[in-house]
């Protein structure tokens, strides 16, 4: 093919094109439109939903006839066209939820009271509420008055101190722990 011929070729518009664009006028009369992007919500797709904005601009310059087609059954020759439901999503944020469990205070008491039979000093630490140096220290205080070995207190105070010494150490861990 000459240069000529492709110049022509390219210039031309398709059969198609013209086709498209009686049809797309066709149908925004008919539903009321004010825009071509309103026809998507006409216009069912195979995986459910409606069509997307952008499937549409694609097809109309890809795939002309074929948009067509889909127009002209859904919206001109329908007595009434039909609004299609959109395609259900999950939820948003459902992704990140789904590592963390909630448990309500009792549920958590209940834990930490099976941990405490079991003997699992580990995951009693984890499951205990986090207090701060002084309450642990007032506290500890307490219990000592009262003759009482409180190792779990114990073991909450030395683990508040260390976190507020690793604050005091590294600065940016206060950024962090306020996000």
């Amino acid at each position: 093919m000459s240069v000529l011929n492709k110049e022509t070729m390219e210039t031309k518009p398709m059969k198609g094109a013209k086709d498209i664009e009686e049809v797309i006028v066709k149908a925004i009369k008919k539903v009321g439109a004010r825009k071509e992007n309103e026809l998507c919500k006409y216009l069912p797709m195979k995986t459910g939903g409606y069509m997307h904005h952008f499937t549409l601009k694609k097809m109309k310059n890809k795939q002309p006839s074929e948009l067509a087609s889909i127009i002209e059954r859904h919206v001109v020759q329908a007595d009434k066209p039909v609004v299609i439901a959109p395609k259900q999503r999950a939820a948003r944020g459902s992704r990140k939820r789904r590592e963390h469990m909630n448990f309500t205070r009792i549920q958590l008491e209940r834990m930490l009271n099976i941990a405490r039979l079991a003997g699992d000093k580990e995951i009693i630490t984890i499951l205990s509420p986090r207090k701060s140096v002084s309450s642990c220290k007032r506290e500890l205080i307490q219990s000592i008055r009262h003759n009482k070995i409180e190792t779990e207190l114990w073991n909450s105070y030395v683990e508040s101190v260390q976190a507020q010494q690793a604050i005091l150490a590294d600065p940016s861990l206060i950024l962090q722990n306020q996000n």
